[in-house]
């Protein structure tokens, strides 16, 4: 397994070890020994599975503390640009975000913690994409941000996305600030 930092602190790439015969592939899409060895220590309590068209565009969602969410995100049919927002007042990399392209045929996985908000879009024909998270889900706690907000400037490989009406119209990040919950704390 190679864990790779990016520039968001705590936001990693995940690339598992491939095993390729003439039969197909095997792998282990999860370890929580492995990554406990790199210092990711997160217990994950639910599974979630979407199929999207091309140009589709979910994001940028999080959730609320007590039932704000860690997630580990992985393409299993298909393409996406996966992408993490760092939403967390205080921090040295507040507004910046990360973007990675993740595949069926490349095996990557992007870990987002709790205070980011994350989001993908489709680049094929369909995509499946498969997220364990660290708290169940909470229509009670679940907040988005703007994806097209310019004050994070996202380059999304997508122009005129398709929408969820509340993707649609999410706040601007700032906008949000007022009542964010998610506060940088070092150490």
């Amino acid at each position: 397994m190679n864990i790779q930092p990016t520039d968001l602190p705590g936001v990693v790439i995940i690339t598992p070890r491939v095993f390729k015969d003439a039969r197909g592939f095997s792998f282990e899409s999860y370890n929580a020994e492995k990554l406990k060895a790199h210092s990711i220590e997160m217990v994950f309590v639910q599974d979630n599975q979407s199929c999207s068209t091309r140009g589709t565009l979910r994001g940028l969602h999080f959730q609320l503390p007590p039932m704000a969410q860690d997630k580990l995100v992985r393409c299993v049919r298909g393409v996406i640009w996966d992408v993490a927002v760092d939403i967390r007042v205080g921090s040295p990399t507040f507004g910046r975000w990360v973007g990675a392209e993740l595949s069926a045929e490349n095996f990557r996985q992007l870990l987002v913690p709790a205070g980011f908000a994350h989001g993908f879009c489709v680049l094929s024909d369909e995509a499946e994409v498969l997220y364990k998270v660290s708290a169940v889900y909470s229509p009670a706690h679940e907040r988005g941000i703007a994806w097209d907000d310019p004050a994070i400037g996202v380059a999304w490989p997508i122009a005129e996305p398709l929408l969820s009406d509340r993707d649609r119209g999410a706040p601007s990040l700032a906008d949000y600030l007022a009542g964010t919950p998610f506060v940088y704390t070092v150490g």
